[in-house]
């Protein structure tokens, strides 16, 4: 099969359906490793920080959460941008079910900030170019939320969010490069593709090893999230029918 073809037909439901089933529970059975592992790293074995003493562990929560903020809102602005292009069903499922995850990763995000944030910068909150930007990260959040809510036609609401995601979109970089931008308290990106990690290896290793868990939990969740959807909204489709057994011709004696 070729990539092409692998795109097609995931944006098939009833494809989508069939094959992912699986994936799911392999992803979640790889996050719950990860994380574990990388928990117990980090907060066990990773040697305390020459400044920060101990309180810089927090970082193997609030990076992997603020990582997985961005990425989910990028998601959903592409899945918009798929839904008012090409009309892609699976685009609009996950509009409608990625929304929850993204608001709680950058609300773990923003209050993990905030208790690393006191005992480094002697407070719980500034208004800084990365910490505004990522409050207004969860204000998309929230109005995607709610857009979908107060739309009662399906199909509206979901290109009313679509085009609130594609939008909402240039927050990401103002994200990322804010530390750059403007003068900040917060501390640049830990991990960059240019460049070596600052940390030495026994800090940013477990580090690694959150993130990736973070990232396969978001996709176990995703998978999941995706196929109750797809039953919810092929519930009248012959196929569901068929799988449920709701049009099994009857039995004679």
């Amino acid at each position: 099969m070729t990539p092409r073809q692998l795109w097609h037909r995931l944006g098939s439901p009833k494809w989508f359906y069939h094959m992912t089933g699986p994936w799911g529970s392999g992803f979640l059975a790889l996050a719950l490793l990860l994380l574990s592992i990388g928990a117990i790293w980090g907060l066990a074995f990773a040697p305390p920080d020459y400044q920060q003493g101990n309180s810089f562990r927090i970082i193997y929560v609030h990076v992997p959460a603020a990582m997985l903020a961005q990425s989910v809102y990028l998601v959903l602005g592409g899945a918009g941008a798929l839904l008012l292009v090409w009309r892609m069903k699976m685009a609009a499922l996950v509009l409608e079910t990625m929304v929850g995850f993204g608001m709680w990763a950058t609300a773990l995000a923003l209050f993990t900030g905030a208790v690393w944030g006191k005992p480094t910068w002697g407070a719980w909150w500034v208004f800084d170019g990365r910490t505004t930007s990522t409050l207004v990260l969860l204000f998309l959040y929230f109005g995607l939320h709610a857009l979908r809510r107060a739309i009662p036609d399906p199909s509206a609401a979901g290109r009313a969010c679509a085009l609130l995601a594609i939008v909402g979109a240039i927050n990401i970089p103002i994200i990322k490069y804010s530390v750059n931008w403007w003068t900040t308290l917060h501390q640049g990106a830990t991990f960059k593709l240019t460049e070596a990690p600052a940390m030495p290896a026994t800090m940013w290793a477990p580090l690694l090893v959150n993130v990736l868990g973070a990232y396969c939990l978001f996709a176990a969740n995703l998978i999941a999230n995706l196929r109750n959807a797809v039953l919810r909204r092929e519930r009248s489709t012959q196929w569901v029918r068929e799988m449920v057994g709701l049009d099994q011709p009857a039995t004679t004696r």
